[in-house]
């Protein structure tokens, strides 16, 4: 998935499109990836269908699952209708100005329109796409408005221990002084609320104290602090000790899994969502034993989510069985309380397998990293990331003899 080479196709220097809509306080990595997983719902297979605000917002799919991973009244309450289209309109406006949709303006209305279905169903697939996609996205619109070398000059200060808090005020009022001069935005209110979204995600990429209340934090910001759905983890962001490269380790992987394993309804979005991607990626079992035969429809988590229920959204902990291999051999005697530990091992094995073939050809619905991270939870490992498939086998034969 190669996000940089799509965004160099279009110019996004906001000097020349004066269009300060690229990035607005409701384009998170997590609301960013549920609109554009309810983008793809309300278009279903008619990739070149229009589709409006309003049409995700009238959606049953959109309904149940922004209420309940966000804890948001129902769409059919009046109330909230203001809130939801900022909710809705953001996150595409900013896809639209990165040219994974089209927007035309008919009337009092915004149709859009996907261009990069892969794009799409990237940013859709999980949160940590959404953001890996967003911190290339705003290094490009940086970049070509002129202003990525001030964020640079900031990197560089907090690199050498210098007075960043000071660096900080100067880059932010020089940003509100750029938004005002290039874009129909002229009132303070606007900038102010725009920059921290562009800013918190060059700091969590780098390590970085964010913006936190109109001023540096005292502290490197994390992943989760990104979140619409932000959680309370000040005693993980105070600890002395960390290193940048730590801090940045935990902010791409534990508290993601902190942030899931908090919020009952964000976790069974996830979990759901990524079940019906394994169901729908593979007909047979993934697993070619003598039971193995018969047509596959169950989807099995190789560590159980009962006591990892932090793992059990992530793809790479899930795998495909016939009923037979589930019932049978990856629970004994249907006791779906209880995980084989030597089928467990073949799972293991197997999916392994099943990443590394993905990955080779171009697929984004795995990693190796969080390969590598639900098997150091699962089994209380410390791999490193950066290991082979071969090896990683290896050590998972190594630990089940």
């Amino acid at each position: 998935m190669d996000i940089r080479s799509y965004l160099n196709i279009n110019d996004l220097d906001i000097r020349k499109t004066h269009d300060a809509r690229f990035m607005d306080q409701k384009v998170t990595p997590d609301v960013l990836s549920i609109i554009a997983d309810c983008a793809i719902n309300v278009v279903g297979s008619d990739i070149n269908k229009e589709f409006t605000v309003q049409d995700i917002w009238d959606s049953q799919y959109f309904n149940e699952n922004v209420k309940a991973v966000f804890n948001k009244p129902s769409v059919k309450n009046p109330a909230a209708k203001h809130e939801y289209d900022k909710f809705i309109q953001q996150p595409l406006k900013a896809l639209s100005y990165a040219g994974v949709l089209s927007c035309k303006r008919r009337g009092q209305k915004n149709y859009f329109k996907i261009v990069s279905p892969e794009i799409l169903q990237y940013i859709a697939f999980k949160d940590r796409n959404a953001y890996v996609f967003l911190c290339d996205y705003i290094e490009k619109v940086l970049r070509d408005s002129g202003l990525m070398a001030y964020f640079e000059n900031y990197k560089t200060i907090c690199d050498v221990g210098d007075d960043y808090a000071a660096e900080y005020i100067r880059i932010k009022n020089r940003f509100e002084r750029f938004i005002k001069g290039n874009t129909s935005i002229k009132k303070d209110f606007e900038p102010k609320r725009i920059f921290p979204k562009i800013f918190n995600i060059y700091a969590v990429e780098n390590g970085l104290p964010g913006s936190e209340a109109g001023k540096a934090s005292k502290h490197p910001f994390h992943y989760s602090d990104l979140m619409y759905n932000r959680i309370n983890w000040r005693d993980v962001k105070k600890a002395k000790g960390i290193s940048r490269q730590e801090s940045k380790k935990i902010s791409r992987q534990e508290s993601e899994d902190i942030l899931v394993s908090q919020n009952t309804g964000y976790d069974h979005y996830l979990t759901q969502k990524a079940v019906n991607i394994i169901k729908a990626k593979y007909l047979d079992s993934e697993i070619h034993d003598t039971w193995g035969n018969g047509q596959a429809t169950q989807v099995h988590h190789i560590f159980p989510k009962n006591k990892f229920p932090e793992l059990a959204h992530y793809t790479e902990n899930l795998i495909k069985l016939t009923p037979s291999q589930h019932s049978n051999k990856a629970h004994k005697n249907g006791n779906y309380q209880y995980v084989d530990k030597d089928y467990q091992l073949i799972c293991l094995l197997a999916k392994a397998e099943t990443i590394e073939e993905s990955l080779r050809a171009g697929e984004f619905i795995y990693s190796k990293e969080s390969f590598v991270h639900v098997i150091n939870k699962g089994l209380s490992l410390s791999l490193k990331y950066d290991m082979s498939f071969k090896e990683i086998k290896d050590v998972i034969r190594k630990i089940f003899r």
